[in-house]
């Protein structure tokens, strides 16, 4: 496909070089052409190539002068340089001016040519990866480096409470009812528990390998509500799943997705509904699934909905416990299968999430 293809500008101010370049070179590159330096900087404003090839000995600029001006403003593509020098010490100076990959001695041979605009090209990919990758790697660390902090405070939060519970317990010998002072200990344990959860999901969606497999859906969200239905049971769960034909996705993600957006569901209830409810959607389509998960809670307030995925991002309309990172581990989980979430939300009525999920039963090896 065209968008695959190597571009390739080529500068030379004689026309024929230009033409000659294209009829050797077309089927196999994107070819762009200049006939000077000028002609080429306008060009390399509006067009994002690969490779730069310039020829050396052009009036009002030369390749290596033109190479030099442009390696600051446009340092990815790599430069091939034309030349008919035969003085090494002028070849030298103008690789190293110039940044130049190469250099071609003119007139140019078709296959030498062939073979260094693949070297070069090879090397310009390997480059952009390892620019991505760091890229990656800073984002993981800073977010790790927030993650550590924020963790080690709320993890801290609910220990220090058992203590003082602990403390206060043995500091009042009229005791008639240890229940209530277990029951304090328990909620702080659950809080306990629900940060590490959050930390096991953050760490192994970040870690773990994508993997499709075949899913019910029916039978995931079944599984998904049962873990949730005990923390209230005046919620009413409706499912509908409509699955005509045949699932693949990551089972771990898609069910670190509904968990994280079912608790909040759950968590997020107006105390005072007489009839919480918490419904979910599925419809299963040959190229993917949309799963739509709404609820009659205490919703969010519209100047929040840009932050609610972003990490530790806490609303300040309630006064419910949270880690901070449930929508930003269903974001993350969602970049990494390829999906996509939308979020309507009206202040005390409720929340709705649409998520479209890429269906990979046709990748099926």
């Amino acid at each position: 496909m065209k968008e695959n293809r190597i571009r390739i500008l080529y500068i030379d101010d004689e026309v024929h070089n230009l033409n000659a370049f294209k009829a050797s070179f077309r089927r196999s590159y994107e070819i762009y052409t200049a006939n000077s330096a000028q002609e080429g900087k306008q060009l390399l404003k509006s067009i994002d190539v690969h490779i730069i090839i310039a020829d050396q000995k052009m009036p009002v600029s030369t390749g290596v002068e033109f190479f030099n001006e442009i390696k600051d403003t446009l340092p990815d593509p790599m430069r091939i340089l034309l030349t008919g020098y035969t003085d090494v010490e002028d070849i030298i100076d103008a690789i190293n001016k110039g940044h130049i990959f190469s250099y071609i001695k003119k007139p140019w041979d078709e296959h030498e040519l062939h073979r260094t605009i693949q070297n070069a090209y090879e090397i310009y990919a390997t480059r952009k990866q390892l620019k991505e990758k760091i890229v990656e790697l800073e984002k993981i660390n800073d977010e790790l480096n927030r993650f550590i902090y924020s963790t080690s405070h709320d993890l801290r939060s609910p220990l220090m409470s058992v203590l003082g519970i602990i403390n206060l317990s043995r500091l009042d010998n009229s005791v008639t009812d240890p229940n209530g002072y277990l029951n304090m200990i328990e909620v702080c344990i659950q809080k306990l528990d629900g940060f590490i959860q959050k930390i096991i999901e953050y760490y192994r969606n970040s870690r773990l390998d994508v993997e499709y497999e075949k899913i019910n859906f029916d039978h995931l969200l079944n599984e998904c509500i049962s873990q949730f239905k005990h923390q209230n049971t005046a919620i009413e769960f409706q499912v509908t799943v409509d699955q005509p034909v045949d699932f693949k996705g990551d089972t771990f993600r898609i069910s670190v997705i509904l968990n994280n957006l079912i608790s909040n569901a759950v968590k997020y209830q107006k105390p005072d509904e007489v009839h919480p409810k918490v419904n979910m959607a599925v419809k299963v389509e040959p190229h993917k699934a949309t799963l739509l998960i709404s609820d009659n809670g205490i919703g969010i307030l519209s100047e929040h909905l840009n932050n609610i995925f972003k990490m530790f991002f806490r609303s300040k309309n309630n006064n419910k416990p949270g880690s901070g990172i449930g929508l930003y581990i269903v974001k993350e989980a969602l970049n990494k299968i390829g999906g996509t979430i939308n979020v309507e939300s009206k202040y005390g009525e409720g929340t709705q999430f649409e998520i479209s999920i890429p269906n990979r039963n046709d990748f099926d090896s």
